[in-house]
């Protein structure tokens, strides 16, 4: 036992050492905390009283992070033996995350439907703000077993989100949906992550062994625990072949809910797909799995896959749905360059798919709201009952297209960038496929993109007053995000020189 003393006295010097850089998940665990309990003791009454106090404790947050910035001037910084990995990406991340889980946290209220549910809305902000240090986590997570627990606190509040508007058999199939295709993603990464701890000796993927050992294991053995791995971090990505659960999922859950789905785990999850391949890609002697033809594989697959099946959606929501899809795709072109560049292309263009896709789904919610459609055929003629949100709308849409002047064709933009500045210097053929096919997907996605448009100003339909209350809240949202677009979009110096 007296050995064991001076391990637990480094251990602990670790800990407490590692404690001023986890500042801000310290800080999200308080407000979790103080969320919890404010619901307990006001009830169904204080789902007003949560929200503000969950919003104010998200702007602190967001101020820790950005402190963080002068804390690894010096370099990336290891947490609690090696757990967990601060550096500047990471805090770029975890930016991109705070900022977006503000906005769905004003958000959720705006949606008639979820805001008149029995359970009330205190639940639902306790588990999102519970799901943002999880998300935290995911960001800075170098460690086989903390990689694994931070999905799973992610997927346990993403699985509760799902289920929590259950007043028709749509939404509680959807949960059901979710919860299993989770449940069995997570058993397949686990399986893959005992694997490759028994192949390497270690869990963590930063010590230098790791990538040592598995060079010397068998080439097929550790590339099938590889894809395992890939496989649970591919459902949170949502792309192909792991895609099948998504359609379904955000079209049954609320309109918020799918917002949160659809951006802010997978912006996690690309933040820990490049933790879990920086350790084998710049590793000299590796020569096993191959990271860039797979994802350039699985990329290409995803893009074609996700665009041409939402050209047949007729759903909204089902349509952002299978676009999503093919946005995972196209980012995991600039994953797949592995330099600073490509990173950075990749943080921008999350954060400007992140903001369109919220704004694309508050518009959706609140046609749903105003006139009970969930129908792009449904739109015919409004974009004159309600001017500035079909506005607000085709600017979004726009964007998300990547089409000139906005942010989102500046992002598209980055990342052809970064892709063909690699291509010029090693001319691997997969990087030239992964560029045709995000020039052509990019076209087919005008396709079904245009029929908002096309419906709310082009097509016209005797016109009804309608008795729904309409929800100011999501067109000043909305116009604010469009309006962030364009700026973005033209003036794209004031974000990207911060990736």
């Amino acid at each position: 036992m007296k050995y064991l003393f001076p391990d637990i006295s480094n251990q602990l010097s670790n800990a407490l050492g590692s404690i001023p850089f986890f500042m801000p998940e310290i800080y999200i665990t308080v407000l979790f905390v103080l969320v919890i309990v404010t619901d307990l003791l006001f009830g169904k009454n204080s789902a007003r009283l949560c929200r503000t106090i969950a919003c104010a404790g998200m702007v602190v947050v967001i101020f820790k992070d950005l402190q963080q910035f002068e804390q690894i001037l010096s370099g990336g910084h290891f947490l609690f033996g090696s757990m967990l990995l601060l550096h500047r990406t990471a805090i770029v991340f975890k930016l991109i995350i705070d900022l977006l889980s503000f906005i769905l946290l004003l958000y959720f209220e705006w949606d008639h439907r979820l805001k008149a549910h029995k359970k009330g809305l205190s639940d639902l902000y306790t588990i999102v703000v519970g799901s943002v240090l999880g998300l935290h986590l995911m960001i800075m997570a170098v460690n086989l077993l903390s990689i694994y627990l931070a999905i799973e606190f992610v997927s346990l509040a993403s699985y509760l989100l799902v289920a929590y508007r259950s007043e028709n058999a749509f939404s509680t199939e959807a949960g059901l949906k979710y919860v299993l295709f989770g449940a069995a993603s997570s058993a397949v990464m686990l399986y893959g992550i005992s694997l490759l701890y028994g192949f390497g000796g270690t869990l963590d993927l930063f010590s230098g062994h790791m990538a040592e050992r598995l060079a010397q294991v068998n080439t097929m053995s550790v590339s099938f625990a590889i894809v395992l791995v890939l496989a649970g971090i591919g459902f949170k990505l949502s792309f192909v072949p792991a895609h099948f659960w998504v359609p379904d999922v955000y079209e049954g859950a609320a309109t918020p809910v799918t917002a949160y789905l659809s951006t802010l785990p997978k912006i996690a999850a690309f933040a820990l797909l490049v933790n879990f391949v920086t350790p084998f890609v710049f590793y000299d002697h590796w020569k096993g799995f191959d990271f860039r033809l797979v994802l350039s594989a699985i990329g290409i697959l995803t893009m074609i896959a996700g665009n041409f099946a939402a050209v047949l959606q007729s759903n909204v929501k089902r349509m952002l749905a299978y676009s999503g899809i093919g946005h995972t795709g196209f980012a995991l072109m600039a994953l797949v360059t592995f330099t600073p560049q490509g990173l950075s292309a990749l943080t921008y263009y999350l954060l400007m798919y992140g903001l369109a896709n919220i704004a694309a789904l508050a518009l959706a919610n609140y046609f749903e709201n105003a006139e009970g459609i969930t129908d792009v055929k449904d739109y015919k003629g409004l974009g004159f009952k309600y001017p500035l949100a079909s506005v607000c709308f085709v600017v979004v849409l726009i964007s998300l297209t990547g089409l000139p002047v906005s942010a989102g064709f500046t992002g598209k933009l980055f990342v052809f960038s970064a892709v063909y500045s690699i291509y010029q210097q090693n001319h691997d053929v997969w990087l030239l496929a992964l560029l045709i096919t995000g020039a052509l997907t990019t076209v087919v996605a005008l396709f079904y993109y245009i029929k908002v448009p096309l419906n709310l100003f082009l097509k016209r339909t005797e016109l009804i007053v309608s008795e729904n209350k309409w929800s100011y809240n999501l067109v000043i949202l909305s116009t604010m995000i469009a309006i962030a677009l364009i700026i973005f979009g033209i003036f794209p110096d004031l974000l990207i020189k911060y990736m």
